[in-house]
């Protein structure tokens, strides 16, 4: 098996469950060696934010030039950028570095309804980033954020708001409906030639903190071993669902607990 070397480019979370902690379970749990350049120090438990530290744009670049000038990196995992020109400074890195897969996890507020990115940085991400990544995964609030439309409220209108971001320069579109009311959990998978439709159950436990953050990462992981996003979806989504499945083994905090990466392991 080809050895995979994994970069994440997001934000903290000292709790464990989401941003690089969580991208580097992810990738460590499915067989690919992680790499992590820091965007945002982020305070944050299972209850919300606490507090942000900006990291420096500059200390951003320096810190993707010593990964992408030494290490081969097979795909990419982007997360919390935080500032406009974060964004900018990511986008300038990528367009030199050739790296076949990148995989954008459109952040923008955490689990708790806390932003995490600023609304200036949301238009850089939108004209600047988009066109460069090879697969964007936003839920339905990212996605009408990004289309300045109110978020979708049923299938059709995802399908609708999955092909308006194609529109955009998007590669690939993944469009989550965790926020659907239904009692399955639909995604819809939109590329230029074809849309697939994934679902599974949804899972009755309170410990979702960090679901976004992992599903992309395992997307990350798993794209080099794969010929098509289908079947990379489909195996990222049945690992996350075990991982949701076995989320209340763990014992981490007393709000809105993580999955659990390494639930094949443990």
């Amino acid at each position: 098996m080809k050895r995979i070397n994994a970069l994440t480019i997001a934000g903290t979370d000292p709790s464990g469950g989401a941003g690089i902690q969580a991208d580097l379970k992810t990738f460590s749990a499915l067989g690919a060696y992680g790499a992590s350049v820091v965007t945002a120090l982020v305070a944050q438990n299972t209850h919300g934010v606490q507090a942000v530290h900006h990291i420096d744009a500059e200390f951003v670049a320096a810190q993707l030039a010593s990964v992408l000038d030494d290490v081969r990196i097979d795909s990419i995992k982007i997360g919390m950028l935080a500032e406009s020109g974060i964004v900018e400074t990511v986008a300038a890195s990528l367009e030199s570095a050739a790296v076949p897969w990148i995989v954008l996890d459109t952040v923008m507020l955490a689990k708790s309804g806390d932003a995490l990115l600023s609304p200036r940085a949301v238009a850089t991400l939108r004209d600047t980033l988009l066109p460069m990544v090879s697969l964007i995964t936003p839920n339905l609030p990212e996605a009408a954020t990004l289309l300045g439309c109110s978020p979708a409220q049923n299938e059709k209108e995802m399908r609708q708001q999955g092909n308006a971001l194609l529109r955009l320069g998007c590669q690939a579109v993944l469009m989550k409906g965790g926020h659907l009311s239904d009692a399955e959990s639909p995604d819809w998978l939109f590329t230029h030639d074809r849309e697939q439709r994934f679902s599974a159950p949804r899972v009755p436990t309170n410990n979702t903190h960090g679901t976004g953050c992992t599903l992309s990462a395992a997307l990350a992981a798993l794209r080099p071993r794969h010929s098509d996003w289908e079947s990379t979806v489909q195996e990222a989504k049945t690992w996350l669902q075990g991982a949701l499945t076995q989320a209340d083994s763990l014992e981490v905090g007393s709000g809105i607990g993580p999955v659990h990466h390494f639930w094949q392991w443990w």
